[in-house]
Order: structure tokens, then sequence, then C-alpha cells
């Protein structure tokens, strides 16, 4: 019997945990709750339409952090922290890509728009 037999299952090579079946668990049953409560918020339609929107969206993102926890493990710990801190970088380029995409996209369309056709033509010097 070699040394990687005598390891638990949920311990890696290097040491790093990979959770337990009660933090997968807990990890489903939050992500099934978060996707169902949503599934019937529209469905149903027992709120307005922007708010539905608006409790949809803030949902998803509890989402994202659930499935970050529970099945990426990113912590506090894991790697000394610097796996947090690379998905937090991450998380800022991505808000700053698509902000900015938002922010060009919006004054290309204000710029780029043709005159509307009643307008009175140029003056001409």
């Amino acid at each position: 019997m070699s040394a990687h037999d005598a390891t638990p299952v949920d311990v890696h090579e290097a040491g790093h945990s990979h959770g337990s079946r009660r933090s997968y668990l807990i990890g489903f049953a939050l992500s099934a709750a978060l996707t169902a409560i949503p599934f019937w918020l529209a469905m149903t339609g027992v709120l307005e339409s922007g708010a539905t929107a608006i409790l949809v969206v803030l949902l998803a993102f509890v989402q994202i952090v659930v499935h970050t926890i529970f099945f990426l493990h990113v912590n506090t710990k894991a790697e000394g922290g610097w796996m947090l801190m690379a998905f937090v970088f991450t998380a800022v380029m991505i808000l700053i890509v698509i902000s900015g995409s938002l922010w060009i996209m919006y004054h290309l369309h204000g710029n780029m728009m043709p005159p509307p056709l009643d307008a009175a033509p140029p003056a001409k010097m």
C-alpha cells in the first residue's frame, strides 16, 4: 500500500481540502433553492415585473457566491488567500470591461445616430 492510498478522500496531495459530503449537499440545496425561487417568482407573477427582475438578479449574485464557496472552494484559507485575491481581481476586471463597453456603446449610439428627417439641412457658407 502506497502513501497515496493512505490519504483521506477529501484531501488533495498538497494538503488542500476538497470539501465534505455535507458541504456539497448544503451547496446543492442552496443552489436548488436559489434556482427555484426566481423560477417561481417569474412563473406566478406575484410581484411586479420590475421587482421580480431586481430580485432575480440579486438571487443570481447570491447563487454565484454559493457556487464560489461550496463548489469552487474559494475562501481566505485556500492558497494562503491568493485564490480569493485572484478571484476578486478577475471580478473587478470583468466589471471594468462590461461597464466600459456599455459606456462606449451608449455614447456611440448618441453620437452616431443620423439627424431626424425633419431637421433643417446645415447652412452653407
